[in-house]
């Protein structure tokens, strides 16, 4: 049996890996960017955790956590995309995104949770291991989303694969009720994919 096809396939998934990487290189953030948006995210958890507005803590806070940002800027941000001024970015994700994301998963929370209710009365329960295809390429935007499945009640994420530059996960689903891969990921992501896709890449 021939090994060609073998190794044109090895060379297509190496060729659509590397695309994919400098397409993720080229769309990274600045160094400073990277580095006063994690300083900003370190710094209102600071200030929630300490629940001390004094100017004294504050200015603790603030050089503590820009010096450990400089270490992880890499760890928070690496992943994020948009274009435009850091501020406006801040801005978008303090008041609109992550609003957004708040409102979604409350929205799914209670509604899983009168599914599994009902399920559970009436024990109408139908488990089953599905996987779906995620637009999202990068670790972050994968794990955030994995971790929202895995969240809502009744869907349990198992595994997460990435081929030829398509991922995929691997759900539990406690209520299976399709087995068409388009359908039953448009049920278990829902609104939560398309919000991911305005931040992550």
């Amino acid at each position: 049996m021939s090994r060609i096809p073998f190794y044109l396939k090895e060379r297509l998934e190496n060729l659509r890996e590397r695309v994919l990487h400098e397409r993720f290189e080229a769309s990274k953030l600045p160094v400073w960017e990277r580095i006063v948006l994690t300083w900003a995210a370190l710094l209102a958890f600071w200030v929630v955790i300490s629940a001390d507005l004094e100017p004294r803590n504050l200015s603790l806070g603030a050089a503590v956590t820009l010096i450990i940002a400089s270490f992880m800027r890499d760890l928070l941000t690496e992943d994020i995309r948009r274009s435009g001024h850091v501020l406006e970015k801040l801005l978008y994700f303090a008041f609109l995104y992550l609003p957004q994301y708040l409102i979604i998963m409350a929205f799914r929370l209670i509604e899983s949770n009168l599914k599994v209710a009902k399920n559970v009365i009436f024990l109408d329960i139908h488990p089953g291991i599905v996987k779906i295809k995620t637009d999202l390429h990068s670790d972050t935007g994968v794990t955030i989303l994995a971790n929202s499945i895995t969240l809502t009640p009744g869907t349990l994420t198992l595994d997460v694969s990435k081929k030829l530059g398509e991922t995929y996960l691997y759900v539990h689903w406690i209520d299976l009720e399709t087995l068409n891969r388009e359908k039953a990921g448009e049920k278990i992501k829902g609104d939560i994919e398309e919000w991911l896709k305005k931040v992550f890449w």
